[in-house]
């Protein structure tokens, strides 16, 4: 990774005078695996909602627990609830002495987490928060910051087309996700303003059900039939759902006029970048997420504590979570090579094809 291209938000984490012996009376999960063997579990919640998970999350974190000769057991709950819970049981009787989980929903996760810690298992909320949990460490990216530069990026897109009064739609992520609710904060800080003053108009507005691409494809056709064709603009939260926005519109022979955003840097979100059919993403380094998570984890397994230097309250519980937020880069046609200079996505997973062409007028050798 380039010196630079991303910064960790709390720096605390890093120092190397950060590390104390966590075997005082205080409670906390972290002081209760000191004489176990070091074992980390960590729950992914899905394949289908983002390619990230078992593309790009899944290997960084084996390979950052195999450097460091720490067990590790990694399970995808593929969006089942139930599923999430067994795998978390099986987890916590084999004796994990951290647990990482990415929660479906945060009463799913609430009781999980509340359960290892009544174990005595150290926990990590990695990427989404979960609201009125226990979790000992938060990490993931400062959220509404991802919202801000998407409604940035629309805005930005928008008028690059020299639109006038653009009907926006919003295809925002899982009601039951809080970084949907955040991102959603982030760009309704940009539009918002926009629609009160008239420059903008608000179009539909409609949460995606666990961020099913294919539910959002349906949304977002009945978003286009009501009204009646007129729609300028798409906040998409994450590429999955922008890709399916972009189905809808080349359909109707609109895509490439209609800018539309995503998240995530995939590469078919960066492919559609290329081709001009979206107009912008978010990069998140999960490389520097899972790196920032599994430092806490083998820290925790090992019954050791960090300090982050930063805390997240959490609206529900009232709580202040010591976290790590990292930051995220928006993304145009002109630096989606960064993206793959970074290590984040191949050469080979964009450029095949078609997009060889895009690619190399794009500056990607």
């Amino acid at each position: 990774m380039r010196k630079g291209f991303l910064t960790l938000a709390a720096v605390g984490l890093l120092a190397t005078g950060s590390m104390t012996a966590c075997g005082d009376d205080s409670g906390t999960e972290a002081g209760s695996s000191t004489e176990k063997k070091p074992k980390i579990g960590v729950i992914l919640p899905d394949s289908k909602s983002s390619a990230r998970w078992e593309g790009a999350d899944r290997r960084f974190l084996k390979e950052a627990f195999d450097a460091a000769g720490v067990e590790s057991d990694i399970q995808n709950a593929q969006g089942d609830k139930t599923a999430f819970q067994t795998i978390a049981d099986q987890m916590i009787t084999n004796g994990v002495t951290a647990l990482m989980i990415v929660n479906l929903d945060s009463g799913t996760g609430r009781a999980v987490l509340d359960k290892a810690k009544s174990q005595g298992v150290a926990t990590i909320d990695y990427d989404r928060l979960t609201l009125g949990g226990s979790a000992t460490y938060y990490v993931s990216f400062d959220n509404e910051a991802v919202g801000k530069l998407q409604g940035e990026g629309l805005s930005k897109c928008l008028t690059d087309k020299g639109a006038k009064n653009p009907v926006v739609a919003y295809l925002n992520g899982s009601p039951t996700d809080n970084n949907a609710t955040l991102f959603k904060n982030g760009y309704d800080s940009v539009l918002k303003p926009k629609f009160d003053s008239k420059e903008y108009a608000k179009g539909p507005d409609q949460n995606v059900p666990e961020w099913d691409n294919a539910q959002a494809a349906t949304i977002f056709e009945q978003m286009l039939t009501q009204t009646g064709g007129k729609i300028d603009g798409v906040l998409s939260a994450n590429d999955g759902l922008g890709n399916a926005a972009i189905s809808v519109l080349k359909k109707n022979k609109l895509n490439g006029k209609v800018p539309v955003t995503g998240q995530d840097a995939t590469p078919q979100g960066l492919q559609n970048i290329l081709a001009g059919d979206q107009c912008m993403t978010v990069y998140k380094a999960i490389r520097e997420e899972a790196k920032a998570a599994s430092d806490l984890a083998i820290a925790v397994a090992k019954g050791e504590k960090k300090e982050t230097g930063q805390t997240v309250k959490d609206p529900e519980g009232g709580r202040d979570v010591p976290a790590v937020l990292l930051t995220p880069k928006p993304i145009y046609k002109e630096n989606v090579k960064d993206v793959i200079a970074d290590g984040f996505v191949t050469k080979d997973e964009v450029c095949g094809g078609a997009y060889a062409k895009l690619c190399a007028d794009a500056g990607i050798s």
